[in-house]
């Protein structure tokens, strides 16, 4: 396992971090990129889809997966070539990678804080909690 401190050196340290899971059902690695200023491209799939927003934090590929279990890509060239595309764009545009870093920063801060999740549930609980007369 890597220490932590490490991990937080590794994601500042990378120009772009890809995620090429096909099965990812939150994407905890994705936020803690974007935390660390990391544009990410990933798979258009599962909770990867929920943190990574396409063409604003990163770029999302689809993996083109059977729709039967196992659920495995069913065109592995295609799901290569589209995420190696993402990457090297991202590569070759300095202000778009730095745009994607701030927006992933913002991104993490808003959703996905400490500080927000406590508010978020907060609210929740407010909204859930019997009204008094």
């Amino acid at each position: 396992m890597v220490p932590r401190q490490t991990t937080i050196a590794l994601y500042s340290h990378a120009a772009i971090f890809c995620c090429p899971s096909v099965y990812e059902p939150f994407g905890i690695i994705n936020l803690e990129a974007m935390a660390c200023g990391t544009p990410v491209v990933g798979s258009a799939v599962g909770g990867i889809n929920e943190v990574v927003v396409h063409g604003e934090t990163g770029f999302l590929v689809d993996p083109h997966l059977s729709s039967e279990p196992p659920h495995d890509p069913i065109a592995p060239a295609k799901f290569e070539q589209g995420l190696a595309e993402a990457i090297n764009r991202l590569a070759a545009d300095e202000d778009l990678r730095e745009r994607m870093s701030q927006a992933g920063r913002e991104r993490v801060e808003r959703y996905y804080s400490w500080r927000s999740i406590a508010q978020q549930t907060y609210d929740l609980y407010r909204r859930l909690r019997p009204q008094r007369s």
